[in-house]
C-alpha cells in the first residue's frame, strides 16, 4: 500500500471531546433528558452570544425555518424568495407551509443573495425573503433588511452555517427579525442534531416556544416543576420540534469553546489561502468588505485557468486520500424542484458545476495542507 493509499484526510470533523461527554452523562443522570433546564439556559447563552433577546432550541434548522415563516404569516399562495444556491432544507421549507419557493441568483465572491438578485426575483405575491448565510459567509444584511421594509416583506435568515460569524460590526443574527440555525454536525458547534430560532420579538418567541411542543400554552418542563396540578390547553396546531436536555448539555460546552473553533478555523484559511497563491484558477472563498466569515466550509471555485473540471478534481484528490465534497447544490437542478421553472439563474450554476470544498477542521495538520494543495498544484500544472 502507497503512503497517499494509506493517508485518508476526512472533509470534516465535529469538535467533540470528554466535556461533552460528560456534559451528556450528567444530563442522562439528572433523570432530565427532554427539553428542560438545560434547553432554557443554552437558549438563553446562545441568543445572548448572537446580540439576540430570545432564543428557542428546536430539533434542526430546517424546522426553525419553517416556524419561523409560520410567524410572519406565510400562506398558501404566498411566494418566498429563496437562493437556489443552499441546502435544500431552505426551499423545502417554504413548501412545508404550502408557499411557492422563488429561486434568486447569487454574488460569485460570496455565494449570498443580494438586493439586486432579490428585486430580479420579486413579485407582488412576495411575502417573505430567506437570505442565506452560505458557509458561514455573512450576507450584507444591512442593505437587505433596509430593501425589506421598503418592499412591506419579512426577511428570515437562515444562519444555518454562521455561528461565529461576523458582519456590519456585529455578530450574525444581531437586529435579525427572525434567525436560523443549525447544530448538525458539520456546524462549528453541534448537539449532534438541532437548531435554534433568534429573536428580538418576545411575543413571536412565545408562540413558537408553544408551536414546538404541540401548541400547548404551558411547556412540559414548567407543568412538572409545579407543586400543583396545571391544565395545559392546547391553543393552535403545533408541532412536535423540541430539543433535548442532553442535546442543550453538549450545546452549552460547544458554546464556551466556539470563539477558540472559529479562531482556529480562520488560521487554517490562511494559511490555504498563502498555499494557494501559486495554483492558478482557483479562487478559494474569502471575508467579504462587510464582515468576517467562520469558513464553516472552505469552497474553491474553479476557472477555465486551472485546465481540470471539477469532477476530474474531486477524483484526483479522492486518489490522494483527501476526502473533498462538490460544491453547495443548486436546488432549481434537483428532482423535486424539476417542476419549478425559475429565471436564469447564471451565477449560482457556475458555482454549483465548478466549485469543491475543501477539508477544514479541528485535527486538520499542516503536512495535510500541504499534501491538499500540492494534489490541487500538480492537477492545475498537469
Amino acid at each position: 500500500m502507497t503512503v497517499e493509499a494509506a493517508r485518508r484526510i476526512p472533509v470534516m470533523l465535529p469538535a467533540l471531546g470528554e466535556e461533552e461527554a460528560l456534559a451528556a452523562a450528567d444530563a442522562v443522570r439528572s433523570g432530565w433528558v427532554a427539553q428542560g433546564p438545560r434547553v432554557a439556559a443554552f437558549e438563553a447563552a446562545f441568543a445572548a452570544s448572537v446580540g439576540a433577546a430570545h432564543g428557542v432550541a428546536v430539533s434542526s434548522c430546517t424546522t426553525a425555518l419553517h416556524l419561523a415563516l409560520v410567524a410572519v404569516g406565510v400562506e398558501p399562495g404566498d411566494e418566498v424568495i429563496v437562493p437556489s444556491l443552499s441546502f435544500i432544507a431552505t426551499a423545502n421549507a417554504v413548501r412545508y407551509v404550502g408557499a411557492r419557493p422563488v429561486f434568486a441568483d447569487v454574488d460569485v465572491a460570496t455565494g449570498n443573495v443580494t438586493v439586486a438578485t432579490l428585486d430580479a426575483a420579486r413579485t407582488p405575491r412576495t411575502r417573505a425573503i430567506i437570505a442565506v448565510h452560505q458557509g458561514g459567509v455573512p450576507a450584507e444584511v444591512s442593505a437587505l433588511r433596509t430593501a425589506a421594509d421598503r418592499w412591506g416583506v419579512s426577511l428570515i435568515e437562515d444562519a444555518a452555517c454562521a455561528a461565529g460569524s461576523m458582519v456590519n460590526g456585529g455578530p450574525v443574527g444581531a437586529g435579525a427579525l427572525l434567525a436560523a440555525w443549525s447544530f448538525h454536525p458539520r456546524k462549528l458547534l453541534t448537539t449532534g442534531e438541532g437548531g435554534m430560532i433568534t429573536t428580538d420579538n418576545a411575543d413571536w418567541a412565545a408562540r413558537l416556544r408553544r408551536l414546538r411542543e404541540h401548541g400547548m400554552n404551558v411547556s412540559a418542563a414548567d407543568r412538572h416543576a409545579s407543586t400543583q396540578p396545571i391544565l395545559e390547553a392546547y391553543l393552535e396546531t403545533g408541532y412536535n420540534y423540541r430539543m433535548t436536555d442532553i442535546q442543550a448539555a453538549i450545546g452549552l460546552v460547544q458554546l464556551a469553546k466556539l470563539s477558540d473553533i472559529v479562531a482556529q478555523r480562520r488560521s487554517l484559511a490562511a494559511r490555504y489561502h498563502e498555499l494557494m497563491a501559486d495554483v492558478p484558477g482557483a479562487l478559494a472563498v474569502r471575508d467579504p468588505a462587510h464582515g468576517r466569515t467562520n469558513f464553516q466550509t472552505f469552497w474553491v471555485l474553479l476557472s477555465d485557468e486551472f485546465g481540470v473540471g471539477r469532477d476530474e478534481t474531486l477524483a484526483a484528490l479522492a486518489a490522494a486520500g483527501v476526502s473533498a465534497r462538490r460544491g453547495i447544490m443548486a436546488s432549481h437542478l434537483e428532482p423535486a424542484y424539476a417542476n419549478v421553472d425559475p429565471a436564469p439563474l447564471p451565477v449560482t450554476e457556475r458555482i454549483t458545476r465548478d466549485s469543491l470544498v475543501l477539508p477544514l477542521h479541528h485535527a486538520l495538520t499542516e503536512d495535510d495542507q500541504d499534501h491538499i494543495v500540492g494534489t490541487l498544484r500538480a492537477l492545475a500544472r498537469r
